[in-house]
């Protein structure tokens, strides 16, 4: 059984193609190999054309149909992940009516804080989980304020991967937990919330179908059947946006199992099985993959900015050959830098800072003590700190933390960082070989009903752990709890 999963970022868009019988990826693409384009006509805008992502798509197709060397007409499934919070409006012909206003934009935050105020706290955390901030339903508002004929014009609105499919298919649908990510959907009501859409003065009638991500989302049309090579028999049967995705692609699913990552940003992704909600907005909450009316999965995420890039910048600024001469060189040096610390806030507003954007900083530098290997060390304790640091609302919340999955990548590839954050976190560090690409090709064999989740995910191999070091806990306890005291006196009172 082959199929295709794919990953809609806002970098590029990568593909893969993976059989069940085998257990394994026989091809992958990505397009393109560069940053992707960004439109950003003022400070805090942030837009691209959905036809970027479509044409990425089908170079990408294109890469990893050749490196399987199967014939695309053998794909039977197609999953897809994508950029979370995207807002994408067609006219009544299925066109694009603008650029996409994508996840990083801004421009809106000043609307979801009006509509907090109006719906009120009870309403919002209870029935929404979270403040209409800066998501979806709050873009959606400004395109309504500020561009009334292109509102005018909105025949349906849905989310980047819901486009994709849309493209592939001819069919137009979307997903309990794409319209949870988006802050239109009342948990308690268990459907679209009246009250946020009579308040933004939103008809229902802009909404696609709303299924479960796990469900039949279309058949390949004839045309683009013909333009790819696939078979007319291949249907979309998963969607998902990329966080829950990253989670499913790790096979965390059930209450105190956590997925994470650590590229440029740094994501913790748990999963519980309350209606939970985070008053202070540290971390937010969606309805999971697994989401179910008599049965909910929340995800509940916590962002952190400053991680890869950080551990990018010291590498920049001290031209070290490569992370892993990083890696080696922060070895040599204690636990604690020698006194030195790092404080990876310098990437914008931190949310689990409540949006305060106070800067990174090095503290306890002495010039003739520390040296690139000390300030190697110290970043990657500084960095691992403030996965813990945010860590902590779940803890304070009693979300149980029994396992972190993770990719072999990125910050995970650091002995270092994993041991600190698993050493106080207290929990084990499981790193897998997968990705978003193969996870959707995963997901769409079971929304297919083609396989069980126990049996797509036979083949995933956990590669190698990180554990608690007991021998070095209470070091390391000491060296957060000074570090956790200097970032609160930076904070505002």
């Amino acid at each position: 059984m082959l199929s295709l999963g794919i990953d809609v970022g806002s970098s590029s868009v990568k593909v893969s193609i993976y059989d069940q019988n085998a257990g394994k990826a026989l091809g992958t693409g990505q397009f393109p190999a560069t940053e992707m384009t960004m439109i950003a006509h003022q400070t805090g805008w942030a837009e691209q054309e959905p036809e970027w992502w479509w044409t990425a798509f089908k170079a990408a197709f294109q890469q990893a149909v050749q490196q399987a060397g199967i014939d695309a007409k053998d794909l039977q499934t197609i999953g897809i992940a994508y950029q979370m919070h995207g807002l994408v409006c067609l006219d009544k012909n299925g066109v694009p009516l603008r650029p996409s206003i994508i996840w990083c934009d801004s421009r809106a935050l000043s609307i979801g804080e009006a509509a907090l105020r109006h719906l009120g706290d009870e309403y919002v955390f209870h029935n929404l989980l979270n403040s209409p901030g800066n998501f979806t339903a709050s873009k959606l508002k400004w395109v309504k304020d500020n561009e009334p004929a292109i509102f005018q014009a909105i025949d349906k609105i849905c989310l980047p991967g819901d486009y994709i499919a849309y493209k592939l298919t001819g069919e137009l649908t979307t997903t309990i937990t794409g319209i949870s990510e988006g802050i239109f959907y009342d948990f308690k009501e268990k459907t679209l919330s009246e009250p946020l859409l009579a308040y933004y003065r939103f008809p229902e009638k802009i909404f696609p179908p709303i299924r479960a991500a796990f469900d039949h989302h279309g058949y390949v049309s004839d045309n683009i059947a013909f333009e790819l090579g696939l078979s007319t028999n291949a249907k979309v049967t998963y969607k998902a946006g990329d966080q829950p995705n990253n989670a499913l692609a790790l096979n965390v699913l059930q209450p105190g199992e956590i997925a994470a990552t650590a590229g440029t940003s740094g994501v913790v992704y748990g999963v519980t099985d309350e209606l939970f909600t985070d008053s202070s907005q540290r971390v937010n909450s969606f309805a999971h993959v697994n989401y179910e009316t008599t049965q909910p999965r929340i995800g509940i995420l916590l962002c952190i900015n400053g991680t890869g890039i950080a551990n990018a910048w010291a590498r920049k600024w001290t031209k070290a050959e490569s992370y892993a001469a990083m890696n080696e060189q922060a070895l040599t040096v204690e636990c604690g830098s020698e006194g030195l610390q790092f404080f990876p806030f310098g990437n914008g507003a931190e949310r689990m800072l409540q949006n305060d954007d106070i800067g990174s900083a090095l503290s306890g530098l002495n010039f003739n003590i520390h040296t690139q290997a000390h300030l190697y060390r110290a970043v990657q304790e500084g960095i691992a700190y403030s996965f813990i640091f945010g860590m902590k609302t779940f803890k304070e919340n009693k979300i149980a933390l029994k396992v972190i999955r993770a990719g072999d990548t990125n910050m995970f590839q650091s002995a270092l960082f994993g041991e600190i954050v698993a050493t106080l976190s207290g929990v084990e560090i499981e790193l897998y070989n997968t990705d978003g690409a193969l996870g959707a090709a995963r997901g769409a064999l079971v929304g297919a009903g083609l396989a069980s989740f126990e049996e797509v995910f036979q083949s995933l191999q956990k590669i190698h752990s990180y554990l608690p070091n007991v021998e070095q806990e209470a070091t390391y306890q000491a060296l957060y709890k000074r570090w956790e005291d200097y970032l609160l006196r930076q904070l505002p009172s």
